[in-house]
C-alpha cells in the first residue's frame, strides 16, 4: 500500500520528476532542528537557541536522517561538520523556511520584517540605513546576531547579513563590500609584549602568539608571509571567548578597530596598526530566492561606495 501511495505521490502534479518519492514523516521541527545544527555546528549551541534538550535535538536530527535515509551531519568528540548531502539540503531549505515565515507573518496581518543579521557588531552605515529603509518600505527591522561565519544566512535566520573578512569558499550567496575597516591589535593590559607602544608595524605582529577566532574572526597566521608568521596560541568559537583568552595573557588579538573598541574590557589595552591589510565589510543575501526585502536593503548601497 505504501509502494502505491509512493507511485502516485511521484506521478502526480504536471512536471513531476518521473520516479520521483518525498519521504513521509519529514515535519517543520525535523527541519528547523537541522538548520540549526547546520548554523552552529554545535548540537549544544543549536539545542541552546532552540531552548530545547540536547538529547532531544539529536533525536530530531537522527529521525530526519533516518527518514531521508542519508548522513546530514558527520560528528565526533570535537566537531560537527556537515556532510555533502547536508550541504545541499541547508542551501535549499533554508531560504524556503526563511519565505516560509515571511508568509505565515503576512497571513497574520503583520507588518513585513527585514531580519538583518550580524556577528560582534553592525557597522555604523548599516544602522543608519534603517530608518530610510523603514520609512520607504514600512516595514519592520529585526537585529539578529549569529556567531556563525555568515551571521545565521545560511541557515534561514536572517534574511541579509552582514559579513567581515572574506564570505566563505562555496557559500550560495551574493554579496556587495560596503566599507574597509582597520585592524588593531588587542592585549592583556599586563602583557609584556609590546608594553608601552602605542603603534605597531604589522610584520611585527609574526614575532607574537596570536589568538583566533576561527568562526567569525578575520585574522589568522595565513595573513602573514609563509616564511615568518605568528604562531598560533589558542583559538576560540566566538568573540566573547576571543576576548577573554586575549585578556587572560594567551596571546595577542587582531580585530577590525570598530569591533575591538566597541567591545571594552578592563584587561585589554588597544595598540594602532601600521601596514595592516583592512577588513572587508560586506552585505550578503541568499543566492537564490533572496527575500525581496533584502533585495531591497540591498539597493541602498553602492558597490564599496563607503570604504
Amino acid at each position: 500500500m505504501n509502494d502505491v501511495r509512493g507511485r502516485e505521490r511521484a506521478g502526480a502534479g504536471a512536471g513531476a520528476e518521473e520516479g520521483r518519492v518525498f519521504p513521509d514523516g519529514v515535519e517543520l521541527r525535523h527541519l528547523r532542528a537541522f538548520l540549526a545544527v547546520a548554523d552552529e555546528l554545535s548540537f549544544t549551541h543549536a539545542a541552546d537557541r532552540l531552548r530545547v534538550g540536547q538529547p532531544t535535538l539529536t533525536r530530531t536530527v537522527r529521525a530526519l536522517e533516518d527518514t531521508l535515509g542519508t548522513r546530514l551531519l558527520e560528528r565526533t568528540t570535537r566537531r560537527v561538520a556537515l556532510t555533502e548531502a547536508g550541504c545541499r539540503l541547508r542551501d535549499e531549505v533554508a531560504p524556503l523556511l526563511s519565505r516560509l515565515d515571511a508568509t505565515l507573518r503576512a497571513a497574520g496581518s503583520e507588518p513585513p520584517v527585514l531580519r538583518l543579521g550580524f556577528t560582534s557588531l553592525l557597522p555604523e552605515a548599516c544602522a543608519e540605513a534603517v530608518p530610510a529603509f523603514k520609512a520607504a518600505t514600512g516595514a519592520g527591522v529585526r537585529l539578529v546576531r549569529r556567531d556563525t561565519p555568515l551571521a545565521g544566512l545560511t541557515s534561514g535566520a536572517c534574511d541579509i547579513a552582514v559579513v567581515r573578512g572574506d564570505v566563505p569558499p562555496g557559500a550560495a550567496v551574493r554579496s556587495r563590500l560596503l566599507l574597509h575597516e582597520p585592524r588593531i591589535a588587542v592585549l592583556a593590559r599586563e602583557a609584556p609584549e609590546l608594553a608601552g607602544r602605542r603603534v605597531v608595524d604589522w610584520a611585527e605582529l609574526a614575532d607574537l602568539p596570536l589568538v583566533v577566532n576561527t568562526v567569525t574572526g578575520t585574522t589568522g597566521p595565513e595573513l602573514w608571509p609563509e616564511a615568518r608568521r605568528p604562531r598560533l596560541a589558542c583559538t576560540a568559537d566566538n568573540f566573547d571567548e576571543w576576548l577573554e583568552a586575549v585578556a587572560a595573557g594567551h596571546g595577542v588579538g587582531v580585530a577590525p578597530e570598530p569591533v575591538a573598541r566597541r567591545h571594552s574590557h578592563p584587561s585589554l589595552r588597544y595598540v594602532r596598526l601600521k601596514n595592516a591589510p583592512p577588513v572587508a565589510v560586506r552585505l550578503a543575501v541568499p543566492a537564490r530566492d533572496a527575500h525581496p526585502l533584502a533585495d531591497r536593503f540591498l539597493g541602498q548601497f553602492r558597490d564599496g561606495s563607503s570604504g
